[in-house]
């Protein structure tokens, strides 16, 4: 063969790689509103810079027939490139190649990947969309899990690991974007479960479709287990760039701060009212973060789950920050399982990546019931107290009303090592709520009491004045200042600018073992 004829079959197997289960499977992929694995990765990263590696990959099973079906690239398609001009390293999934089943050859090449990106410092994308293991191979697919399953572990909190599943994810398949940092699915074309309706039917006798049992309303609303939902994979696609704009590639990077036009001292009166003066009426926590962050953008994280607790990402001052708000006009605000898990995790993926966490309070307590205890609300609450405790980047809080009993302690306290925290005058800090302090303080002499409604008003107007305010805990230096509502912008960047050198660390241990 000569030089000529070399090049042409380099040529020729580079072609067959590129075209995957061919048009027609690229077709029916188009058809059902989703992209085919290439132009996904062609349009989330920038453009012209992916490299792909082990293209000419070919698996090595020859039971059920399979010597005679050999593919180039084995239905995954791996590599890196850029994004903003940062390296990452990704992965797609090809559905047109065996239903993007993962083999021994193509998790090698994952897993190859995953390597690379620690040893570089850059994060890890994986594209989903796949029928799950190779049942052809048996042990050697599951095997390649294992594999992926190992690093993803490894490598948490290393570098940022994010999942985009963009198709069907089941059975094993859903392990591996579970470790991962951040879950994105796509609205009526993703699902995840660890067993489909079929088994279910079979098992329980419940009858229940892939949609409802495991698709992104599913798991953006009720289980909690994915970040994000987006319409399409153009979104979806968009919306890891979003993300990635806000992460360090690395935990050893601080996060890319972006030029800002916003003026740091830049005062909002609206702040000054947007506390009702009855404390049991609601009001817009994100209202409040709106008008304090760089523009008014902040990138919401898992905004349909868990509404009582809003988290996300946002800049002050061109800094990113991770933000963790009670939210007042859900549930008032109060803590339950799901508020605690998804504070707790989102906390502490900050903690890992240096994105320093501010955090705004209204808080009367713990969602009280049996089903939060038989639920294991102790333990579930412990997380996010544990979180914000073991959390060693800069940490500052606002509390801007209710801030009552545990859940006080629990909101990033000075207690637990919270660096600067601010009150508003509008704060209420106590062990619990006047109404419930003044039935157990003054209980004899209210059952005593001629009038016992208007003593109990009396006392209940009493503990409000005397405990009602930031004023007690200001003097306690539980607080550092009592700020007005409209210079919180500037407070909060002046203290993150103070904190910018921040060094603190935990003992030396091995890790620590978190209420899981």
């Amino acid at each position: 063969m000569n030089l000529e004829e070399k090049l042409a079959e380099l040529k020729r197997r580079d072609h067959l790689a590129a075209d995957g289960g061919g048009p027609q499977r690229r077709d029916r992929q188009h058809k059902e509103g989703k992209m085919s694995a290439r132009e996904r990765i062609e349009f989330l990263l920038d453009e012209g810079t992916f490299e792909e590696t082990d293209k000419l990959v070919t698996h090595r099973c020859t039971d059920f027939g399979m010597a005679e079906q050999k593919f180039y690239g084995d239905g995954f398609i791996t590599g890196y490139g850029r994004i903003e001009g940062r390296l990452a390293f990704v992965f797609a999934q090809d559905f047109t190649v065996f239903g993007g089943s993962l083999s021994e050859t193509n998790a090698a090449k994952i897993v190859k990947i995953m390597d690379l990106a620690a040893k570089m410092g850059a994060p890890v994308i994986g594209l989903n969309d796949s029928g799950g293991a190779r049942i052809q191979e048996g042990v050697m697919s599951l095997a390649g899990y294992a594999d992926i399953f190992l690093r993803n572990t490894i490598y948490s909190g290393v570098v940022p690991q994010i999942s985009a599943i963009m198709g069907p994810c089941a059975g094993g398949a859903v392990y591996s974007p579970a470790i991962t940092d951040f879950i994105f699915m796509v609205d009526k074309t993703s699902y995840m479960f660890i067993t489909g309706p079929d088994v279910i039917k079979t098992v329980t006798h419940e009858e229940v479709t892939k949609d409802q049992l495991g698709g992104a309303v599913t798991h953006n609303e009720t289980s909690g287990v994915a970040h994000f939902m987006a319409h399409d994979d153009a979104e979806c696609l968009s919306m890891v760039r979003e993300l990635l704009s806000f992460v360090p590639s690395n935990s050893l990077d601080d996060p890319p701060r972006k030029a800002c036009a916003d003026p740091i001292d830049r005062a909002d009166s609206a702040l000054d009212k947007i506390v009702p003066d009855q404390s049991n009426l609601p009001y817009d926590i994100k209202d409040v973060i709106h008008a304090v962050v760089d523009d008014g953008y902040f990138f919401e994280v898992q905004e349909h789950y868990a509404k009582n607790i809003v988290v996300g990402f946002a800049r002050l001052n061109g800094r990113p920050v991770g933000i963790v708000a009670n939210q007042p006009a859900f549930l008032a605000g109060t803590l339950d399982i799901n508020a605690s898990i998804k504070g707790a995790r989102f906390v502490r993926f900050c903690d890992c990546f240096n994105i320093p966490l501010v955090t705004f309070e209204d808080v009367p307590g713990f969602l009280p019931g049996t089903n939060q205890e038989y639920g294991g609300i102790i333990k579930h609450g412990a997380k996010l107290l544990f979180a914000f405790a073991e959390a060693t980047v800069p940490k500052v809080t606002v509390i801007t009303r209710k801030a009552y009993g545990g859940a006080y302690c629990v909101m990033a306290s000075k207690h637990i090592r919270t660096d600067v925290n601010y009150a508003w005058p509008t704060a209420e800090i106590a062990v619990m709520g006047p109404e419930g302090a003044v039935d157990i303080v003054y209980k004899r002499e209210l059952d005593k009491a001629e009038n016992r409604a208007e003593t109990r008003q009396k006392k209940i107007e009493e503990f409000r004045d005397r405990f009602a305010n930031p004023y007690v805990a200001a003097e306690r230096g539980y607080v550092d200042a009592v700020i007005q509502p409209r210079d919180t912008r500037k407070k909060l960047i002046q203290a993150l600018e103070m904190l910018e050198t921040k060094r603190d660390k935990n003992p030396p241990k091995k890790h620590g073992n978190i209420p899981l």
